[in-house]
């Protein structure tokens, strides 16, 4: 008998034969202070992929609502990333080390390079070790663009499973997702909301679309995405948003309702771009 969260839940498989949930809870701008109770509250909803950073700084709440939960470690599906600063062999073989401690587990489901800049070589050279190892079991990058995603992929042994990049209705990614998808490496969400930006929430196309199947605009967002096969990591730390977040599973988009939010694509970030030398700048300032 499946339980809720899996009969609810749909999955990816990855370049590597691991299943990745496709819908996950992320906690980046998580306060640390409130981290363990959103998890718990999440997990309680049926939420089992768990999205953090070590820039996010809310690791160790992650870890303590995990091995507080009460369900055991191999029901989660448990990501996080190297930050620039800890970029290169023996920094990131360390801080993953630091990670693992604060999450209070001896493996991940999936590592990822954070950005791509710093000593990334270096950083993916130890990732791959413990891929090798079996301290993780999966590996990938976020914030790769096509030109640096193709770079890494071609010299890499272990290929990147996952790539995760800015993606939502109003920047669809289908240049990179095209890449992505060529060399079977996964296309994930941050940002599926675009944090509200261009009035997401109450957007007529998608306010539209949603009231058909009685949902919001926020919603339909998470269900386009989804149907694109994008894997998708909404981040809240209301419970009732969670819960809205999670019912997604029980409608589907007609090729009608995708090809009119297809149609909202500007294929612009509507943050910042990892080409602009002035984003390229302050990133270097932090290392």
């Amino acid at each position: 008998m499946k339980n809720k969260e899996e009969q609810n839940m749909e999955y990816v498989t990855l370049n590597n034969g691991i299943k990745m949930p496709k819908l996950g809870y992320g906690v980046y701008q998580t306060p640390p202070e409130d981290t363990k109770r959103c998890v718990l509250d999440a997990i309680e909803i049926g939420y089992r992929s768990i999205d953090t950073a070590q820039a996010y700084y809310n690791e160790e709440g992650v870890g303590s609502a995990l091995a507080s939960c009460g369900l055991p470690r191999e029901e989660f599906f448990l990501t996080t990333k190297v930050w620039i600063t800890n970029a290169g062999y023996e920094k990131a073989k360390a801080s993953i080390q630091e990670s693992m401690e604060k999450l209070q587990t001896d493996y991940l489901d999936l590592l990822l390079i954070h950005q791509p800049f710093g000593d990334y070589y270096g950083t993916y050279r130890a990732m791959e070790e413990l891929y090798e190892a079996g301290k993780l079991r999966a590996i990938g990058v976020s914030n790769f663009g096509p030109d640096r995603y193709l770079d890494i992929q071609h010299f890499a042994t272990v290929k990147p499973a996952v790539n995760q990049i800015e993606t939502h209705v109003f920047q669809q990614q289908k240049v990179a997702r095209e890449y992505l998808q060529k060399y079977n490496c996964q296309p994930e969400s941050w940002g599926p909301f675009a944090e509200g930006r261009n009035d997401m929430f109450t957007n007529p196309v998608l306010t539209k679309i949603g009231k058909k199947y009685g949902k919001t605009a926020a919603q339909t967002a998470l269900r386009f995405l989804m149907q694109s096969d994008v894997v998708v990591i909404p981040k809240s730390v209301h419970k009732d948003r969670m819960q809205q977040n999670f019912d997604i599973f029980d409608f589907t988009l007609t090729p009608e309702d995708m090809a009119a939010i297809e149609a909202l694509d500007s294929k612009e970030s509507l943050f910042f771009s990892h080409y602009d030398p002035k984003t390229v700048e302050w990133f270097m300032s932090i290392l």
